[in-house]
């Protein structure tokens, strides 16, 4: 894909992808719950991703539950070769929408068997624990019995790879004394920038970062700057607030989420969007002074 190409490809595992992927989140009911409004268009959205050259797909079965693990399936099984779909456990939803923590090694195995069931396959190429902190915000816990389950688990055959979501560095540390550690996914963008010592550490290491709600998750990112920014290089705030990320580090994957094709083809053209130094350097002021404001 053209957009992709300059940016090159950054290993995801055993599997290099290209830089800009898909965020199934959205797919889901209201709130992450219940089936699609739409189930023809989320169907189109997923194959319209893979046609133009997505090769990395985030997920969950907690998305709905199993809502899109099941679109996934449908759209796109048999899966193509070099397709990564990234899944992640260690939650639960309740009959109320509620998110509950699902860590015990029980939970995390029958999880396991969910995303395998659900979305057609006998291994799963990325499991993420996520671990349950605050909501959108890492703490200082340890992991170890919830990792050493999902490494058990590795060792099966069940997955190919381990990566962690909502972690801190000392969990990363932890973490990659049981098993390798392919991924972290931790809430990060344009002006929610308390990850980024930890993106230079992977970066070092060689670990994928990945950044869920890229564009502010339920609560759109919103600036004077980044509108007027992004009106002078002839695009939306958005793809502006994307092709910061790509630029701010090689090992940053993203995985905008849309529930629309329209907005879909928008996020894949923040690939081909280019930002000199003196761009770079007014998108990082939003940032702090965004974070001196808090």
């Amino acid at each position: 894909m053209t957009t992709q190409a300059n940016l090159g490809r950054f290993a995801l595992g055993h599997r290099p992808v290209n830089r800009m992927g898909y965020g199934a989140m959205q797919l889901a009911g209201p709130g992450v719950f219940g089936p699609p409004k739409d189930r023809d268009g989320a169907l189109a959205v997923l194959r319209e991703a893979v046609a133009s050259g997505v090769d990395h797909i985030d997920t969950s079965d907690f998305y709905g539950p199993h809502v899109t693990n099941q679109l996934i399936r449908e759209a796109l099984h048999p899966y193509p070769d070099q397709l990564t779909i990234v899944t992640k456990v260690g939650a639960t939803r309740g009959a109320d929408a509620s998110w509950n923590p699902a860590q015990s090694p029980a939970d995390l195995t029958s999880a396991v068997h969910d995303n395998l069931r659900n979305l057609g396959v006998e291994r799963l190429d990325v499991v993420n624990l996520r671990i349950m902190g605050d909501v959108h915000r890492p703490t200082e816990q340890s992991i170890e019995a919830q990792f050493t389950a999902l490494a058990e688990l590795q060792q099966r055959g069940l997955i190919r790879h381990l990566g962690l979501s909502n972690a801190t560095l000392n969990q990363v540390h932890e973490a990659r004394g049981i098993a390798e550690v392919v991924c972290v996914q931790n809430h990060y963008n344009l002006v929610h920038r308390a990850d980024d010592a930890l993106i230079d550490a992977l970066a070092e290491l060689g670990v994928a970062y990945v950044p869920f709600f890229p564009l502010g998750g339920f609560s759109p990112l919103q600036s004077d700057a980044l509108s007027a920014i992004a009106h002078r290089l002839d695009a939306t705030p958005m793809q502006v607030a994307l092709a910061w990320l790509l630029a701010r580090s090689p090992n940053i994957l993203l995985i905008p989420g849309t529930s629309s094709v329209g907005h879909l083809r928008e996020n894949l053209a923040a690939a081909s969007l280019a930002l000199d130094a003196a761009v770079m350097d007014e998108l990082d002021a939003i940032g702090t002074a965004d974070t001196a404001a808090h």
